[in-house]
């Protein structure tokens, strides 16, 4: 399929201004409205995307349409191989993917670049598994055989978040695409450059033109892609009110939607835990991408009797981190993503003392130099002595602002913990293991670690429920989510059983 308006794809990692990418190619979009890429660490400007409109949008979805009724047929080996050959583009775009999610995400490089080596492989793992999956079949009564089959939804809109631009949506996009879709991808507004980047890129590692295309913009944008009769699956990774809308969009049009929404993670530090390790994991799983991730350790309920010795640590080693230019390797936490989210970070810093939390440390903007005095940087923050009745200990800030209250039994700990509308993430630390399992098994969370944080595979499931969202990522459930399951049922007796000829076997 050629288009007129197509041009060869930007030098380097510039995009093309006022250009969206969908059949395969660069296309000037008819949307008049521009949206600027603004770097969180300096305040600079990036560039612009368009704000795809109604024809954009239409555009973007026959093409997706066209492209799924062709690929629904290639065979899940073939699928397979497409999908490791963009796995293996991805890898040698690596060095410029880093620097790009560094400067527009304000994540560290270090950060990025370990977060991009593990990409690839949830192209592999589904490109793998896809011809694996297999239906069943039954013998039943009447003389019946039955068999279950799966088949692709057709187009689905994948709107990802910001936080982490290229994970996210290859995550969506490596089941979608194994199991036989095409997908329409609408990037938040704030990072919307390396998603666009992926789509040519799937171009040039020889998938299918149309499989994978991108239209910018903002909850206009989604609106419209959400209400596109193409679209047959929608799958939002954002915010729990986002999520509410989303999924309000996919009720009205009975299609399936799957939601990753916000979180309220509680970490349980009981008393035989290892209080040096617990405290480095505390940094870690406060602080990475300075806590802009849904499950960002929020709250840490510590036992008694290690409290004083576990907060000591853990503002040493807070206090300890490099705040500052993302480009750096050296520097461990960038800035929030907006001037909207460094105020919200310090306003709930601030209520939180104003209603009898005390401050351990941080709860300003730290003294950076120019350019990055213009940044959106936050110190690490943590207040301790926060109680149930505190906006810090219940909402979701999504920064770098980790609250610390203290329990006596474990029974206390599990109440702490589940006094929350939110149920994505959690952690326990504990050297007990009969207690590490009894308080998994009892702790509302979709995803539990044990003596660890954050981590995350392909082949482990990836998702919550209440106010987190539903249905989940990675595995065969996120392969399977992708695809309706029919069942067939053929005749195998001799002839048919004529109801209203004498027959007497119906139902």
């Amino acid at each position: 399929m050629q288009h007129a308006d197509a041009i060869p794809e930007p030098p380097g990692a510039a995009w093309p201004d006022g250009h969206i990418h969908y059949g395969g190619a660069w296309r000037k979009a008819a949307g008049e409205g521009r949206l600027s890429v603004v770097s969180p660490a300096t305040g600079a400007g990036l560039g612009t995307v368009p704000i795809a409109d109604e024809a954009d949008v239409a555009s973007a979805t026959n093409a997706a349409q066209a492209a799924s009724e062709r690929w629904r047929f290639v065979d899940p080996l073939d699928r397979g191989r497409h999908l490791r050959a963009l796995a293996d583009c991805l890898r040698r775009k690596m060095p410029e993917l880093a620097e790009l999610e560094a400067a527009i995400t304000g994540r560290p490089i270090r950060e990025m670049r370990a977060q991009m080596g593990r990409i690839p492989e949830w192209l592999d793992y589904f490109g793998g598994i896809a011809a694996g999956l297999e239906g069943e079949s039954n013998r039943v009564r009447g003389g019946f055989l039955t068999y279950t089959a799966y088949e692709p939804h057709g187009v689905c809109a994948l709107l990802t978040p910001w936080n982490h631009p290229i994970l996210i949506l290859v995550k969506k996009l490596a089941a979608a695409l194994a199991a036989g879709n095409a997908v329409v991808v609408k990037p938040s507004e704030l990072a919307p450059v390396t998603p666009l980047l992926l789509a040519q890129w799937a171009t040039e590692a020889g998938l299918p033109e149309g499989l994978v295309n991108v239209v910018t913009g903002d909850g206009r944008t989604g609106a419209l892609l959400c209400a596109s009769p193409q679209v047959q699956h929608i799958d939002l990774t954002g915010g729990t009110a986002t999520g509410r809308i989303v999924a309000a969009a996919a009720a009205q049009r009975l299609v399936p939607c799957t939601l990753e929404l916000g979180g309220k993670t509680p970490v349980l530090v009981f008393e035989d835990a290892d209080v040096e390790e617990a405290a480095a994991a505390a940094v870690f799983s406060a602080f990475v991408a300075a806590g802009q991730t849904c499950v960002s350790a929020s709250r840490f309920l510590v036992a008694s009797d290690i409290h004083d010795a576990f907060l000591a640590a853990f503002a040493r080693r807070a206090e300890a981190l490099r705040v500052g230019d993302p480009a750096l390797a050296e520097t461990d936490m960038g800035p929030v993503i907006t001037p909207l989210s460094r105020d919200r970070c310090l306003a709930f810093a601030a209520e939180a003392v104003a209603q009898g939390a005390r401050l351990v440390c941080g709860g300003a903007r730290p003294d950076l130099a120019a350019p990055f005095d213009r940044g959106n940087f936050v110190e690490p923050t943590i207040l301790a002595d926060v109680t149930p009745a505190m906006s810090l200990f219940r909402e979701e800030v999504f920064g770098p602002v980790a609250a610390v209250s203290r329990f006596e039994t474990e029974e206390q700990a599990l109440r702490l913990a589940n006094d929350t509308p939110f149920a994505l993430g959690a952690a326990v630390w504990t050297g007990n293991v009969a207690r590490a399992h009894r308080v998994a098994g009892a702790v509302r969370a979709g995803i539990v670690w044990i003596n660890d944080h954050h981590k995350n595979d392909p082949r482990s499931i990836w998702g919550g429920y209440a106010n987190s969202g539903y249905g989940k990522e990675n595995g065969w459930d996120a392969l399977k989510s992708y695809q309706r399951k029919r069942s067939v049922v053929v005749r195998t007796a001799p002839k048919f059983d004529d109801w209203f000829g004498g027959g007497q076997r119906y139902g």
